[in-house]
């Protein structure tokens, strides 16, 4: 109990010097560590149950046995390294998300290969793993003498019944009088993490993964809810958008100029790219010439948002319409098949729909998602190994994935078929690797080498689409699927959800720029607009 203490405080003392008192003001630091210590002691209470137990059926004359000496070693040792493990792993979660172990994390225990392979290809995992136990086993050897003397202690019967207690009664009132949400309350989103205990957070995220929307969401009766939608119904303006709220018909033209409707539609959707990255939106690294260049050149929107902070998140919102629902998003749900996506309207009505995946799909239940509503899908699985000239464990590298979608969409041009296809991009992602020679930063080259090389190759993509015939016709659409991290003293840092969004279509449409506020959930009823065919308000 007492090194699990001093870990859990060690932890939250490194996180909160991390994070700075910018972030998290001295004042907030005496309420952060007295909460932290509550929720330190409900986990302990827990976790103490099965040795408690353990030491309360041990007979006494079994205590100085070789079998149970080499057993409390083990569990001694295992105890610390795991202790020490969580901790540093919580300290990579937080460097990544700024936030204690959560529902995130429950996500990526269901993806083991991705999740491992990732870590393996990010870090030197053999070296950490030998540090971790070798400090295990210095902290055993210091504690050694004091473990193997209290087992000369003989427990009195009535001793044995107050351990048999404490085991039952001890997690019973942790459980009871301990809640997740009493982290809240101090106004401040950095400090109510660090008040917090990463297994608890993670125990809590495993409970609630599924959420009663009733519960926990404020609601109003639904007969109201409805009158207010019908009272909302407007006529729409013949080229309205709905990124132009608050705009009349007369003025929609002038949103969004197009010479003509575009007879397809290439959307990709980027991984983790924030808005930040890009000097567009005044970062000075010059890390996105090419994406900058298609700025100018389209039509830019400056304030577009992203709805989630998970991939599935954006996938929602970019194919559905949708803002993100509580517990699991819509893509991992159950019967989710034939919802009112973009593939479901569009392809009755001649538009074949791709989406695009340089992973394995199986991921977070893509695949079984975009197949269900009528989308053509293609993944890892389906790029010739002879394509591949290089990949990590997320996937294909970026100008691989391009490649294979260009040679499709050709091929469905050649029949005469318009098309809407969403490509969904790995390479921005740790452990940011990619092919050698194609920027100036060498992998593995961070954040920073990562999104330059996607730049790279959305760059090389829009150069080899501009020889293909159906090019001319065609709107590009480039966007994330959320921001590389959200972080912040508030709850939902607007800041944290700014994504980029370029409409590209030389020809088509002229550059501008857009200012009005919009989000990824307004940009599935445009590409509809846009193609000019029904929605499923017809």
């Amino acid at each position: 109990v007492a090194l699990w203490l001093v870990v859990f405080t060690s932890l939250r003392l490194g996180l909160t010097v991390f994070t700075g008192t910018d972030a998290v003001p001295l004042s907030l630091w005496p309420t952060v560590f007295a909460k932290g210590l509550a929720f330190d002691l409900a986990v302990l209470a827990v976790t103490l149950a099965p040795v408690l137990l353990y030491e309360a059926l041990l007979p006494n004359k079994w205590r100085q046995s070789r079998w149970h000496r080499a057993l409390r070693t083990l569990w001694f040792v295992l105890s610390v390294f795991v202790m020490i493990f969580g901790a540093t792993s919580e300290i990579t979660f937080w460097i990544e998300f700024s936030t204690r172990f959560n529902f995130i994390a429950v996500d990526y225990l269901l993806y083991t290969q991705e999740v491992i392979g990732n870590i393996r290809q990010s870090y030197p995992v053999p070296a950490i793993l030998l540090g971790l136990t070798t400090i295990a086993c210095i902290i055993y050897a210091g504690t050694h003498k004091w473990l193997h003397d209290s087992d000369r202690i003989e427990l009195t019967r009535r001793q044995r019944l107050a351990l048999g207690v404490g085991a039952i009664l001890l997690p019973t009132v942790s459980l009871s009088v301990s809640n997740v949400d009493q982290m809240q309350g101090l106004g401040n989103a950095f400090a109510e993490e660090l008040s917090g205990n990463g297994l608890f957070t993670l125990a809590a995220a495993m409970r609630r993964n599924e959420l009663d929307y009733d519960k926990f969401y404020m609601t109003m009766d639904q007969k109201k809810a409805d009158a207010i939608l019908e009272s909302l119904e407007v006529e729409r303006p013949p080229l309205d958008v709905v990124l132009a709220h608050g705009i009349d018909s007369d003025e929609a033209e002038d949103v969004l100029p197009m010479a003509k409707r575009p007879t397809n539609i290439v959307l990709i959707s980027v991984e983790s790219l924030s808005a930040s990255f890009l000097g567009t939106y005044g970062n000075p690294k010059g890390i996105t010439p090419r994406l900058d260049a298609l700025a100018k050149e389209g039509l830019n929107f400056t304030h577009f948002f992203a709805t989630g902070t998970r991939t599935v998140r954006g996938l929602q919102a970019l194919s559905l319409g949708i803002p993100p629902a509580p517990g699991q998003a819509v893509v991992r749900r159950p019967n989710n098949q034939h919802l009112a996506t973009l593939g479901e309207l569009l392809k009755p009505q001649g538009v074949t729909p791709y989406f695009f995946y340089g992973g394995y799909g199986y991921f977070d239940n893509m695949n079984a998602y975009f197949e269900g509503n009528s989308y053509q899908v293609i993944d890892r699985t389906d790029i010739p190994k002879q394509d591949v000239m290089f990949e990590n464990v997320w996937g294909v590298a970026d100008e691989v994935l391009f490649t294979h979608a260009l040679r499709t969409l050709e091929k469905r041009h050649a029949d005469g078929s318009p098309f809407f296809a969403h490509i969904m991009t790995t390479s921005n992602h740790r452990p940011y690797t990619y092919p050698d020679g194609r920027i100036d930063i060498p992998s593995p080259g961070g954040r920073d080498g990562a999104v330059k090389y996607t730049d790279y190759a959305i760059g090389q993509f829009l150069d080899q689409a501009r020889s293909q015939s159906w090019f001319k016709d065609t709107l590009f659409i480039i966007t994330a699927d959320h921001c590389a991290s959200v972080a912040g003293k508030s709850k939902l840092p607007v800041a944290g959800y700014h994504i980029p969004l370029i409409f590209y279509a030389p020809g088509l449409i002229k550059p501008d720029t857009f200012d009005t506020r919009v989000s990824q959930i307004d940009l599935a009823p445009t590409i509809v607009e846009l193609f000019g065919k029904k929605g499923d308000d017809h």
